[in-house]
């Protein structure tokens, strides 16, 4: 019986990260739409899942460097710029707003709900020239700098608040989390989890393990700050065993699709 349960899990967790990337993929032709382009979105959701498995060669710049250069044969330079350097930030508001979820542990965590609201029409070229110069220092094939009239020419933003994209994005994080769950179960009494507080550190994890070149993927610093994070409250062997499993199906379905 262990071995079949054993197999659903597994079964469940490849199911769940499978679709968080076409969540993922749906969010950024979502996002490209927002910025004013019209276009054909499957064929934006299939080259955004045919180049995810690039973000585990070393760099970390190489998906975003395909996804540009695939998208400037379509739409204006900066468009092409733009929509690749917003979209992670979109993945980190989602995944905080989800952290600030935690509030009802420390009300220190409404904080996390700040890059949701920078996220705003009126707001949003700020994060945009901030960066743009971290990724110019990261790459030097980004070579485009513009002023706000000029971004204001080339991107015509659609509507003043972001909600659809927002709400993609979480269904990622999501599913993300569903998937990690299923691995959680393997070694873990269901009966005694605090799904809350899981999420919770899962979620701010995923974020420190985006934001932190450190490793191809965030491959080792998502694994590390969930360890840190969720202290003593579970046995440290069955939580590295969990992420360990949740890593390499996350990443095979990456390489699969």
């Amino acid at each position: 019986f262990s071995k079949i349960l054993f197999k659903f899990h597994i079964i469940f967790s490849f199911a769940f990260c499978f679709l968080s990337i076409f969540f993922n993929a749906y969010a950024w032709s979502s996002i490209l739409s927002w910025l004013g382009f019209q276009g054909n979105s499957y064929k934006l959701i299939s080259h955004y899942i045919l180049t995810n498995s690039l973000k585990y060669v070393p760099g970390g710049v190489w998906h975003f460097v395909e996804r540009f250069t695939y998208l400037r044969e379509r739409v204006n330079e900066e468009l092409a710029f733009c929509v690749n350097l917003i979209e992670p930030y979109f993945m980190l508001s989602a995944s905080l707003f989800l952290t600030s979820f935690g509030v009802i542990y420390n009300p220190l965590f409404l904080i996390f709900l700040l890059p949701s609201i920078l996220l705003h029409r009126n707001l949003i070229y700020i994060i945009i020239i901030k960066l743009q110069s971290f990724k110019n220092k990261s790459i030097r094939i980004f070579k485009i700098n513009y002023t706000k009239s000029q971004f204001d020419e080339k991107i015509k933003i659609k509507s003043s608040f972001p909600y659809r994209i927002l709400s993609i994005e979480i269904l990622f994080i999501l599913f993300k989390f569903l998937g990690f769950i299923s691995c959680f179960y393997i070694f873990n009494d269901s009966n005694n989890l605090d799904y809350l507080f899981i999420f919770t550190i899962f979620s701010l994890s995923w974020s420190i393990g985006l934001i932190i070149p450190a490793a191809p993927g965030g491959i080792g610093v998502f694994e590390g700050s969930f360890l840190f994070l969720i202290g003593n409250d579970y046995s440290q062997s069955s939580l590295i065993m969990s992420l360990i499993i949740f890593r390499f199906i996350s990443s095979c379905t990456d390489l699969i699709l």
